[in-house]
């Protein structure tokens, strides 16, 4: 970050006093707080440019010694940060998602008589623009890594078992949004205002595939071979903003709540990754389930793997999407009128918005021979497959 919040200032900020309120106000009882210890944030936060990252460990002395470790995000101290992070909502959406969204979706397994594990942090405390209070936003996690849960380094990707263990978790959080907007006959988009709408999350990621385009291209330029692929993102530039609303837009009958954001590092697996948490709710968006899927084998797989694996995952997602909405009332085939097939028709149209958001982020792969193979692998499949000049079939 460009302008982090000091030590002293954090210490003043997330003081005993305030950690043992916000303590006070989740376990609905007095907590005495003795001490506080500030550590390193998580490593897959160092980079993180949406909040200031606060990792504190909390000594509690309350019938009996305990620990509790948390993971506090504040708004950015960069000023020019706070403004892109206040103006585009990602706190609030974030803050809103916990506050709002996970409680409906608790509600609703109860009254299914179902038992889906969110796979998220546990939220101890939040708030937004409260009267009286300095803190503009707040958001109070469960910190992870104290429960041996780590992170995946981009430039090596996710094995194929982290791959299915992630699919596997956003399938909980597609089928539990998709179940109970059809048995409760929700209007998503409605019910839950602070969602990244389409025409607002169209024109962030447009200027971001702006920024993006013009890196990717003076990176083609210098490899041999390659001309037609930047051909033809030059015939795809001025349509991409179209074409980023286009697939954003949710599709009936498997409009659902999206990640938006689902990519490696935004993920934090256990030891012997059988469990997969998913971080970092602020771009969430009423859209299509394939636009999470496609972003992650696009984004965080190697290319043997994607190449190799990428119809028995979706065949793995798509295999748990159907149980977890089964368990909780509603049979996709059946009562949707949806099957396989079309979800691989829907992944492939994901595919091109997949790409487009990595362009946007793509100064993460350049500088790295892996990651930059990645994406001329990427580029080069998606341009053999028609997907660059947007062809469907």
């Amino acid at each position: 970050m460009a302008d982090t919040t000091s030590r002293e200032e954090l210490q003043s900020i997330i003081s005993i006093d305030r950690v043992s309120n916000w303590l006070e106000k989740h376990f609905g009882r007095t907590v005495s707080v003795t001490k506080l210890k500030y550590e390193d944030p998580p490593q897959e936060t160092a980079d993180y440019v949406l909040s200031d990252i606060v990792a504190v460990n909390v000594s509690v002395e309350n019938e009996g010694a305990d620990q509790v470790n948390l993971i506090v995000k504040l708004l950015p101290n960069d000023p020019f940060s706070r403004y892109f992070v206040t103006e585009a909502q990602f706190d609030l959406r974030e803050i809103k998602f916990y506050d709002e969204v996970v409680p409906d979706l608790l509600q609703f397994q109860k009254e299914a008589n179902a038992v889906i594990d969110l796979p998220i942090p546990k939220c101890f405390y939040s708030e937004y623009n409260v009267a009286g209070s300095e803190l503009e936003s707040v958001l109070v996690l469960d910190n992870l890594k104290h429960r041996g849960f780590h992170s995946v380094p981009f430039s090596t990707g996710l094995s194929l078992s982290q791959c299915r263990v992630a699919l596997e978790s956003v399938s909980r959080v597609h089928a539990l949004t998709l179940a109970m907007k059809h048995k409760n006959k929700l209007d998503l988009d409605e019910k839950y205002p602070f969602l990244f709408k389409t025409p607002k999350a169209t024109d962030s990621y447009q200027q971001l595939v702006e920024r993006g385009l013009p890196q990717l291209a003076a990176f083609l330029e210098n490899k041999p071979g390659l001309e037609n692929i930047l051909a033809s993102l030059q015939e795809l530039r001025p349509r991409t903003k179209d074409t980023i609303a286009e697939l954003l837009r949710p599709e009936d009958p498997l409009g659902l709540i999206t990640h938006t954001d689902f990519w490696c590092n935004n993920l934090l697996f256990n030891e012997d990754s059988s469990q997969c948490m998913i971080l970092d709710w602020q771009m969430i968006c009423y859209s299509r389930a394939t636009n999470d899927v496609a972003l992650l084998l696009v984004s965080s797989l190697s290319s043997a793997l994607r190449r190799d694996h990428t119809q028995s995952l979706l065949d793995h997602y798509w295999q748990h999407l159907t149980d977890h909405s089964a368990s909780l009332g509603l049979r996709i085939e059946e009562e949707l009128k949806y099957d396989r097939p079309q979800l691989d028709k829907d992944y492939r149209q994901s595919l091109l918005l997949a790409l487009l958001l990595c362009i946007g982020s793509v100064d993460v792969a350049l500088g790295n021979p892996d990651t930059e193979q990645r994406l001329v692998d990427v580029l080069q499949d998606l341009y053999d497959q028609g997907v660059l000049s947007g062809k469907t079939e």
